[in-house]
């Protein structure tokens, strides 16, 4: 499922220059801090037994906390492609302003 929001979402990049992969560091103040609660609820919930993973639905490589890869992948490419995403209507609809 993650390659569809990479192809949802990634051509605006290309595209549209919206420039998201070029703020990297901006990206990744935005992206760490939440999804490292939601990773460390992830862990929290594995450990007691709310919540699992199909090991039949995933690739079967775990990265830190014994959680999948793919949790970890969703956690970075799903917010990625939502910048995109704001960045791509924001720069089609210059009118529309996100006040900081």
């Amino acid at each position: 499922m993650i390659i569809f929001t990479v192809i949802g979402s990634f051509w605006l990049e290309v595209f549209l220059k919206v420039g998201v992969l070029r703020q990297a560091k901006r990206m990744f103040l935005a992206i760490a801090p939440v999804a490292f609660v939601f990773i460390a609820w992830d862990k929290y919930a594995i450990s007691h037994g709310h919540w699992r993973f199909d090991k039949a639905q995933i690739l079967g490589i775990y990265g830190p906390w014994c959680i999948p890869l793919e949790e970890y992948l969703f956690f970075l490419v799903v917010p990625i492609a939502a910048l995109m995403t704001i960045e791509a209507v924001r720069t089609k609809k210059k009118h529309w302003r996100i006040e900081q």
